[in-house]
């Protein structure tokens, strides 16, 4: 899967110039995206679509995040049936093996996904910085980051994420995503797309 850099720099001009620099270094424009409060003219600039502003990423991890936490305390609900009903063999296997592969995978989404989100910079947006995504296969991604530091040491980065533009999912398989992502994590990455949504 691809990833997604994220950078913030100090004002349009140098936002081109980074731009500029990732095409002439195969990076094309289609691959980067601008986010910046409503203020600022990002003309000439590749704009964030609303699905990118939308963070669509955070969402799914949160769905993907609380359906296996739900999956766990199920299986652990029917081994606490099975074993209060002094049920023994087979059926108190499968909802052990249940628990304890939602655990590792639990383990492994934390560890290993990167989790880069767009809330993260919503104090250097209202600050009037300008965001900078780009979009690179994994191999790619020490290359651009030293590319933009070498250049343009102005330019903050600002993690490394993955980025959901590759599951293809469309604008309005957003609504199923907002339905099944009541958390407070949820809660609060709501807040920050609405406002990120209003620099459009």
């Amino acid at each position: 899967m691809e990833r997604r850099l994220y950078f913030l720099l100090p004002d349009v001009a140098h936002t081109r110039a980074v731009v500029a620099k990732l095409e002439t270094n195969g990076i094309e424009r289609k691959y980067t995206h601008v986010i910046a409060p409503q203020e600022i003219d990002l003309e000439g600039l590749p704009l964030a679509s609303t699905n990118q502003r939308m963070d669509l990423g955070a969402r799914l991890e949160t769905v993907i995040w609380n359906g296996n936490l739900v999956l766990f305390f199920l299986a652990l609900m029917a081994l606490t049936v099975l074993i209060l009903m002094n049920v023994s063999g087979f059926w108190l296997v499968v909802p052990s093996i249940i628990m304890l592969t939602t655990f590792i995978v639990g383990v492994g989404f934390s560890k290993y996904i990167p989790n880069v989100h767009l809330s993260e910079f919503a104090d250097a947006l209202r600050h009037q910085e300008i965001l900078l995504m780009v979009d690179v296969p994994v191999g790619q991604v020490a290359r651009v980051e030293k590319l933009i530091h070498h250049n343009h040491p102005e330019a903050v980065a600002g993690g490394v994420g993955w980025h959901i533009d590759a599951l293809h999912i469309k604008r309005e398989d957003c609504r199923v995503l907002r339905l099944t992502s009541m958390s407070p994590r949820a809660s609060g990455q709501a807040k920050i797309t609405k406002e990120i949504l209003n620099h459009e």
